[in-house]
Formats: C-alpha cells, sequence, structure tokens
C-alpha cells in the first residue's frame, strides 16, 4: 500500500492511496479459504470444493469485500501514520476505471480537528441565580389544578343551559329520515363550549331545560371519519334528561385522596417539589449560559467547516420547521433568511465549544461509563421497532462516529458539572421573573458579534449553544377515544376552521 499526502491547508488533508492488486488478491484467497469448508457443491464432498470453483460462484461477493476491507484498512494506515484526529468521517474517492485484477487508486480526503491548548480553569466565576418557592407559588398551583378537576351538581329546577354547564341527554341520529349506525347514545355527558361535538350541535342546546325535546339539524365536516357521513346533513333527536352546572371544588384531603394521594399535605409537597425541580432546571440554564459565555469569550480556534455545514444544517432544519407552523409560514421563513449569517455564526460558537468541552474533559479524565453508555443506548432504542432494536445496537457498536453522537450530550453535561465544581460560585437569591430575565439576556449572546435581527431572543432561543438544557417534550398525550362516534367533531378540522 502507498500513501502521498496531496494537501495539508489548515485543517483539510488529502491523501493519494494505492492498494495493490496483490494485496486484494490475497485477501480473496483468506476470504475463500475461511468459507471454503461450508460450500456445498453437487458431486464434491462438503469442505472439499476446489478453491477455483468457490471464487467463480462467489467471485464478485468475494472481490467486493475484500476490495471493502482493503479500503478500511487503508484509512485506518492514513490516520495512524499521520497522528490524525478526523473531525467526520473521510470522503473517499475510487478512481474511475477500476477492474478487478488492477491496482486501486484513491482520494482520502478529510478534515482534522483542531490542536486546543489545554484551557486554564483560574479565575472561572458564576452568579447562581437561585428563586425560592413560596407557599403562594404552591397555593395557585392546587387552585389551577382544582379548575382542571370539573365537578358537576344538578341545576335547580327550570335552570336554561348555557356555556360552561353539562347536559345529560339521549339522542337518535337520522339522515334523510333514517337512523345511521352509531349516531345513538343514552346519558351522554356534554359540556357546552367544550368543543367535542360537530360543529353546531352544542350551539343549538343553549338555552334548554331538563325534560325537553329538541330536534337540531347539523352538517358533518367534509374531513369526518365516517365516510358515508362526511359532508351529510342530519338531524338529532334530543331528550334533555338533566342540566348541570359547574360545582366548587374543595381543596381539602378529599381531593388529594381522589388524585390517589393520602392527603393534602402529600399533595402540597409533590407541587412543591415539582415546582422546585423546575426552577433548579432553569438555574442550571443560566449558570451553564453565563460558562458557556465565559469561555467563549477567552478561546477563538479554527474549527473544521465540515463540522459547522453539519451543525447549521441541523440549526436550519429546526428553523424552518418551526416557520412552517407560523400563521405566515412565507414571512417567517423570510425573516430567518435574512438572518442566515447569524445563525453560522451561532454554529460555528456551538461547534467550537463543544470542542473546547471536550478537551476540558479529557484533560481532566471526565468519561461516561460503560453503564452510563448502555443506559443512553436502551433510552435511544426505544424510538425504534423492538424487531429493529439489536440492529441499533449493533450498529452503535461498530461505528464509533455513531456512539460519539449518542454520548456527546451527557459528557458534555459531565465536563460542565465539572467546571461548576471548580468555578466560583456566588449564590444570589432572585425572582422567577429575573431569572428568566437572566436566561433571555444571554440567549443573545452567541450571535452578539453579529448583524442584529429584528427578533434576536424569539428566533436565537432556538439556536443558542447555551440552550443545552434538556427540552420537554411537548407534545400532549392522545385523548381517550369516546365510545360513541356520530356527534363527535372531525379530528383537526374545526380546529383548523376557527384561525
Amino acid at each position: 500500500m502507498q500513501i502521498v499526502e496531496t494537501t495539508n491547508e489548515g485543517l483539510k488533508r488529502a491523501y493519494a492511496v494505492t492498494i495493490t492488486a496483490k494485496d486484494i488478491a490475497a485477501k480473496i484467497d483468506g476470504e475463500v479459504t475461511k468459507i471454503a469448508p461450508q460450500v456445498r457443491m453437487p458431486g464434491f464432498r462438503p469442505g472439499k470444493v476446489p478453491a477455483n470453483l468457490v471464487k467463480k460462484m462467489h467471485g464478485p461477493a468475494l472481490h467486493q469485500e475484500a476490495l471493502n476491507t482493503s479500503v478500511r484498512e487503508a484509512i485506518d494506515q492514513v490516520v495512524a501514520d499521520h497522528k490524525l484526529r478526523p473531525a467526520m468521517q473521510p470522503q473517499i474517492d475510487l478512481a474511475p476505471g477500476y477492474e478487478e485484477g488492477k491496482d486501486a487508486a484513491l482520494t482520502v480526503s478529510l478534515e482534522v480537528l483542531p490542536t486546543i491548548a489545554t484551557p486554564s480553569l483560574d479565575g472561572l466565576k458564576l452568579d447562581k441565580l437561585v428563586v425560592p418557592v413560596s407557599d403562594g407559588e404552591v397555593d395557585e398551583q392546587l387552585a389551577k389544578l382544582a379548575a382542571g378537576a370539573k365537578n358537576f351538581v344538578d341545576a335547580k329546577k327550570g335552570k336554561k343551559a348555557e356555556d360552561g354547564d353539562q347536559l345529560i341527554i339521549d339522542f337518535l341520529g337520522k339522515v334523510d329520515g333514517v337512523p345511521f349506525e352509531g349516531g345513538a347514545a343514552q346519558d351522554t355527558a356534554l359540556e357546552l363550549g367544550s368543543g367535542r361535538f360537530i360543529p353546531g350541535f352544542e350551539e343549538q342546546l343553549v338555552g334548554v331545560k331538563e325534560g325537553d325535546e329538541k330536534v337540531i339539524t347539523v352538517t358533518f365536516p367534509d374531513d369526518y371519519p365516517a365516510e358515508n357521513l362526511k359532508g351529510a346533513s342530519a338531524t338529532f333527536d334530543i331528550t334533555v334528561k338533566a342540566v348541570k352546572v359547574p360545582g366548587e371544588t374543595k381543596i381539602d384531603d378529599d381531593f388529594a385522596k381522589g388524585l390517589g394521594l393520602t392527603d393534602l399535605a402529600q399533595l402540597k409537597g409533590l407541587l412543591r417539589g415539582q415546582l422546585e425541580q423546575e426552577t433548579a432546571g432553569l438555574t442550571r440554564t443560566q449558570m451553564k449560559r453565563a460558562l458557556l459565555d465565559q469561555l467563549a469569550a477567552g478561546h477563538d480556534f479554527d474549527v473544521p467547516p465540515s463540522m459547522v455545514e453539519a451543525e447549521f444544517a441541523q440549526i436550519w432544519q429546526q428553523l424552518t420547521q418551526e416557520a412552517q407552523g407560523e400563521e405566515d409560514p412565507e414571512a417567517a421563513l423570510k425573516e430567518i433568511e435574512a438572518e442566515k449569517d447569524d445563525y453560522r455564526t451561532i454554529a460555528v460558537r456551538r461547534v467550537r465549544l463543544g470542542l473546547l468541552l471536550s478537551e476540558i474533559g479529557q484533560a481532566n479524565n471526565v468519561e461516561v461509563s460503560n453503564q452510563e453508555m448502555q443506559m443512553l443506548m436502551a433510552q435511544a432504542a426505544q424510538q425504534y421497532r423492538p424487531e429493529d432494536r439489536e440492529r441499533f445496537y449493533e450498529y452503535v457498536q461498530q461505528d464509533p462516529m455513531a456512539a460519539a453522537q449518542l454520548r456527546a450530550p451527557l459528557y458534555e453535561d459531565k465536563v460542565v458539572d465539572f467546571l461548576f465544581d471548580k468555578a466560583e460560585v456566588t449564590e444570589k437569591t432572585v425572582t422567577r421573573d429575573e431569572l428568566q430575565a437572566a436566561i433571555e439576556a444571554e440567549e443573545a449572546a452567541p450571535a452578539k458579534d453579529a448583524k442584529p435581527a429584528k427578533k434576536p431572543a424569539a428566533k436565537k432561543e432556538a439556536a443558542a449553544k447555551a440552550d443545552a438544557a434538556p427540552k420537554k417534550e411537548a407534545k400532549p398525550k392522545a385523548e381517550k377515544a369516546e365510545a360513541e362516534a356520530a356527534p363527535k367533531k372531525a379530528p383537526a378540522k374545526k380546529a383548523a376552521a376557527k384561525k
């Protein structure tokens, strides 16, 4: 194998590699020797098939495997001989016109990680902004919880139903005077104004009283799940069996027991713990951003363009997805397009800080243990189907880059915790608003040297490197489907119509 360096500019390297036909042929012969005992062919005893026939049967596959193995070994040798630290996977180009039996000429192109002087950790100073949780905040959360636990009681005789009241009704749905499947139910609870039934259904029941019988006419949405009812006009015979009004929810031990707890004190303790956990997360985010700002201000070195492009691609994908969800996607896309250079600046900062934290971690023996790595793999595997999880484990174990990407967030957090221990930390008691203001001020810091944007805090919040705290899952759990299908509104149409 011959290796000749052809490019050495900044962080870019390129090498011309020649793998001889003799080396490839030797690998093919070795593979034939390995598989020959398992080859079966009519007229030969097991394991006695001549090598030339084995090659004839499996020649193309054997050659491809030998070539792939040779290329992998060539890359490993390039990295080892030149003591390289690749930033990304090398790009391999096989010279055109290659045929079996000839030397293979390759071009290996890659970017290497910069050499970073081990940073001094002296002089790190951080403010830890702490928000104490007050009894009033706990009571406020209790009130919200109670408001969500609606309790309806019988209304006074003769009361006319209004939005917010609950009706207990029987109904029978008909299309062209004929009842349709799934269009009837008894003793159904319906909260007026909830939007649970199809448009026009609840509105026509405002003003009814207990004992009333009424016929209403509605039109099913065009996207209604039942094919035979899409866009159909229907009538519903309604019998009002009861009118109920919202009752007062007492916040006491019984309320807590209704939630599966022992008493009100335990419920308050849980709510206080949740608030403390939330504010502790905000405090950590503020401290981490302040730490990263100090590190970024004291270090400036070239970063691999390929890593910057990969980071920028992630930022841009997130921003464009968010823009598509805006009321005016075209205007939102135009706005972020105008700030594209700002986001590229943020990508550079993120890569530089990532490399810097990695260097600090390596210099101070910060590691992700095997047990922690197994936990990361188990968590990541949950996004795959059960039958694909084993393949995911094998992929991560065999691909160093995949393993590094999986390990990176936890490793970074461990390095940050190490730096917190090394820093001089001053604890300050603040309000939640003051803590939030400090976080928002630091969100704009990564792009402070970039061209000012119209809405820096609103957009760059999603992209700033300092926003490294784990994101909360935003997707709500799916609501349980009701038994009666007919009068329910279509899955998503009504919300869209309101906009």
